[in-house]
């Protein structure tokens, strides 16, 4: 049986990246963001496999938007395999004190609350499809752990995923949802672009920040997505070998 898989932010970067890798198993893979044309460039980088994408514009942080979504995933394929819950923004450096309602408003609506519906609608198919159960890979990220200078809302929300995979987690135990995360620090894509020249580090100086290959990701994430439902990764770091994150940096 074709397995039917839903990716977030598969119009850029990591989830285009993991939507093509599924492509390329044979999955049937629904490609979810905002914008149409990027969606359609990802179908178009499947090649051959592109009629087995499916692109289906979504603004995740409006509840409305999320429940028609599953909705039409439940009519079109009256099931769901794996949600990849990976759409987010980062927000630029900002100390705690001059950030404004609206922009953390903004990445709380993005990160924590569109990963919570797309994860809740997505728990809700997996339980009463049959058979049952399903897979949810929730993208939280180094900031899941510690926090960069000046990211306080990026690292609260990238926090607070990590409550919901570990909720989601056992709650899905009953009904053969297996949920995990995966923590990603440093993969060369458009959003790292700056670590190459310099970033903030602890100590306020600027220093370039080593980056890893997309491989890497993919390869981790592919690991996650293969295995039975008997087995679960709960939680993985996948990370460029000498960023500065173990030990004082």
């Amino acid at each position: 049986m074709t397995k039917i898989a839903l990716v977030t932010g598969a119009s850029s970067g990591i989830g285009k990246a993991c939507a093509l890798a599924l492509l390329n198993e044979g999955w049937q893979v629904v490609l979810v963001g905002r914008r149409a044309d990027a969606l359609q460039e990802t179908v178009a980088a499947a090649g051959v496999n592109g009629h087995h994408a499916h692109a289906l514009p979504t603004d995740l942080s409006k509840e409305p938007e999320v429940k028609l979504l599953f909705e039409q995933v439940r009519a079109r394929f009256g099931r769901l395999d794996l949600l990849f819950n990976n759409a987010g923004i980062s927000l630029p450096y900002t100390l705690p004190g001059d950030m404004l309602g609206d922009d953390w408003r903004r990445a709380v609506d993005i990160n924590l609350n569109g990963a919570f519906y797309a994860l809740s609608y997505a728990f809700k198919l997996m339980q009463e499809q049959s058979p049952q159960g399903g897979r949810i890979i929730n993208n939280g990220s180094i900031s899941a752990h510690v926090p960069r200078p000046g990211s306080i809302a990026y690292t609260a929300t990238k926090h607070a995923i990590s409550g919901l995979t570990r909720a989601a987690s056992l709650d899905g135990r009953p009904y053969s949802i297996a949920v995990g995360q995966i923590d990603i620090g440093n993969v060369a894509s458009d959003m790292t672009l700056k670590m190459a020249s310099g970033i903030p580090q602890a100590d306020l100086t600027i220093k370039p920040e080593p980056r890893m290959d997309m491989t890497g990701v993919v390869e981790t994430f592919m690991t996650m997505a293969r295995l039975p439902l008997s087995a679960n990764i709960l939680f993985t770091t996948v990370m460029a070998t000498n960023m500065p994150y173990v030990g004082r940096g």
